[in-house]
């Protein structure tokens, strides 16, 4: 049997594109969030952000790699009504604390000052003019906050304090894998960890979750057929343990190998096939 790496990648989901009569391919990033699965604890993750959004909370998501984290930080900024909120977005793993203010002031409009006190009070001023005549809220996320370095977790409960604590001047989440937690709970952050309002956990799904992500995507795919069996979802759960990544990866090449092999029904055969033979160390 030809491997399926043997073909160019859009090829090749062309190719099952057609066979399974599809009008979109399933298993993309670029899935529009209101066609994406929502499992339990995502809605649940969603609403803690949204509440502390409203009340200016200082929050913390965490996530294995793969289990719906950026899903999650997409879902919560798109469905925040713009008139009412202001969101900053900060994804550096190099980040320092200036590097923090800078990045926040420019997706306001504005040139930082130089040096770190001044572009603090300079971020200050802004959000607290954002606040009082806008009357908009800000919400700054930061993401793969597991990598940051101690300087910069240090700095937040600065940014954090206004007018002597009595007052938030905006919702500040983290988000980060996992190990973020374990970073927080060291000696050294505890005068940051005591400022967190609210802790959000994304799980990894269960097997019925599992089927459900998948035709989710199968739906938006706009398929008109069963692709799956029940053992076909037995097989992707327990190869993925429920990690959304992983199972993307699985069904795309299962789709491909279908298609080679004229499957218009894909068993656990077909799957434990792929998982054997095209799943590199890389690919899950």
């Amino acid at each position: 049997m030809r491997s399926l790496l043997g073909h160019t990648g859009r090829t090749v989901a062309a190719m099952y594109e057609a066979f399974y009569e599809m009008e979109r391919l399933p298993f993309v990033r670029d899935v529009p969030i209101n066609e994406l699965y929502e499992s339990p604890a995502m809605a649940d993750a969603l609403g803690r952000l949204t509440y502390g959004a409203d009340r200016q909370l200082f929050i913390v998501v965490t996530a294995d790699s793969g289990c719906g984290k950026s899903t999650l930080m997409r879902r919560f900024s798109e469905s925040l009504p713009k008139d009412d909120y202001i969101v900053l977005y900060v994804s550096d793993s190099k980040l320092t604390p200036r590097g923090l203010y800078k990045g926040m002031l420019e997706q306001l409009g504005l040139e930082a000052k130089y040096y770190r006190g001044e572009a603090k009070r300079q971020l200050q001023k802004e959000v607290e003019v954002l606040r009082g005549v806008q009357k908009k809220k800000v919400v700054c996320i930061l993401d793969e906050a597991h990598l940051l370095e101690k300087e910069t977790i240090e700095e937040f409960r600065f940014l954090l304090n206004f007018k002597f604590d009595s007052v938030s001047p905006l919702s500040l989440v983290l988000a980060g894998q996992s190990e973020l937690w374990d970073k927080l709970r060291l000696k050294r952050y505890a005068a940051v960890r005591q400022r967190i309002d609210l802790n959000c956990i994304l799980p990894h799904l269960d097997r019925s979750e599992t089927e459900r992500y998948v035709m989710a995507h199968l739906k938006y795919a706009g398929g008109k057929q069963e692709i799956f069996t029940d053992k076909a979802y037995d097989a992707i759960y327990k190869e993925s343990t429920g990690i959304e990544r992983r199972i993307n990866r699985i069904c795309e090449k299962c789709l491909m190998y279908g298609c080679q092999q004229g499957k218009r029904l894909i068993d656990e055969h077909a799957v434990q096939y792929v998982i054997d033979h095209e799943m590199l160390g890389g690919d899950v």
